[in-house]
């Protein structure tokens, strides 16, 4: 079967063996959700306002705050991600493997801390985002504030400089993070959860990509709504795009990665078949299951969809400013 496999993908073979695609899929599994963070920076912060400006028929100014709003959602998690996600990685990377008591789990307990980064910290990177949406929006317009001192202080806050070092990216093996997360891992209850929920590793960066996005589009609304620095009129078409956005990723991204994890399945399997003997396959493996949904749901939230969500929130915003002033 392995042989028949192989012949018909002879094509594939150098792809399967490649040094630097295999070594990319460990770095993702390893990173996962710097991974993420990476993508959704990139694709925040260029592609998603380049669709939103390409968006007919829409309010120039809409276009201003959710272009503005998009940008400072992908630095705000990116620079989070660098203080939160990248050292949990590396203390995972760094935890040794002769102190596990069921190896089995371990892979899959290990990539779920680390795309948990990305969930626990999503409340507080929508919050901040939120926080910074005025003023990506002013600097959009090349607006100038009055107090050019305050202007400065945010921009270079002191305190990111401090943070900054005392990042900690090494992750030695002695830290109390790694000491922490191994204690974790070989818990009763970390078991008892791989032991119940590992047979979906495939789709776990999938299914904590979806719980991430739930919360950060609840986290971005509750904090529009209470923000005191957006004007209550682009408040509703930054709602609006964030929910419609929110939905229809979540609902497209899950359909769109079914699809294509069935018809990739072949493919997986003879890239299995070509690295049996290789001791990283599994972490080849997770670096694939990762890599598919992240590709899938940052081209549909960030490229596929701004166009249409910038051009329906801009109509309801125009429809429900029409009933007010009636």
């Amino acid at each position: 079967m392995r042989i028949n496999q192989t012949k018909n993908n002879t094509n594939f073979k150098g792809v399967y063996n490649n040094k630097f695609i295999l070594s990319s899929l460990e770095a993702i599994a390893d990173h996962s959700a710097s991974f993420s963070a990476g993508a959704m920076f990139v694709g925040a912060t260029l592609i998603r306002p380049l669709a939103i400006s390409a968006t007919p028929k829409a309010e120039k100014d809409n276009k201003k705050i959710l272009s503005a709003e998009s940008i400072s959602s992908g630095i705000v998690k990116l620079i989070i991600a660098l203080g939160i996600s990248m050292p949990i990685e590396n203390a995972v990377k760094n935890i040794d493997k002769k102190q596990i008591s069921n190896k089995e789990n371990f892979d899959f307990l290990s990539q779920t801390i680390k795309l948990s980064s990305n969930l626990i910290s999503a409340i507080p990177k929508s919050i901040l985002a939120v926080a910074f949406i005025p003023l990506v929006a002013d600097l959009l317009t090349f607006k100038r504030k009055e107090n050019k001192k305050e202007n400065k202080a945010i921009l270079n806050p002191p305190t990111f400089i401090e943070f900054k070092n005392n990042i900690n990216f090494k992750g030695k093996k002695d830290s109390v993070l790694t000491k922490g997360i191994e204690t974790i891992i070989n818990s009763k209850q970390a078991q008892d959860f791989a032991n119940n929920f590992s047979s979906k590793k495939d789709d776990l960066a999938r299914n904590m990509t979806v719980l991430t996005d739930v919360l950060l589009t609840c986290g971005s609304v509750v904090a529009i709504e209470a923000s005191k620095k957006i004007e209550n009129k682009e408040k509703k078409p930054l709602i609006i795009n964030k929910l419609l956005s929110s939905a229809i990723s979540i609902v497209f991204g899950c359909s769109i990665d079914k699809i294509i994890k069935n018809i990739g399945k072949n493919i997986v399997d003879n890239f299995k078949n070509e690295n049996l003997s290789n001791p990283k396959l599994a972490k080849y493996l997770d670096g694939i299951n990762v890599l598919r949904p992240t590709v899938i749901f940052a081209l549909v939230y960030y490229a596929l969809i701004p166009i249409f969500t910038t051009y329906v929130s801009d109509k309801m915003t125009k429809i429900d400013t029409a009933k007010e002033e009636k």
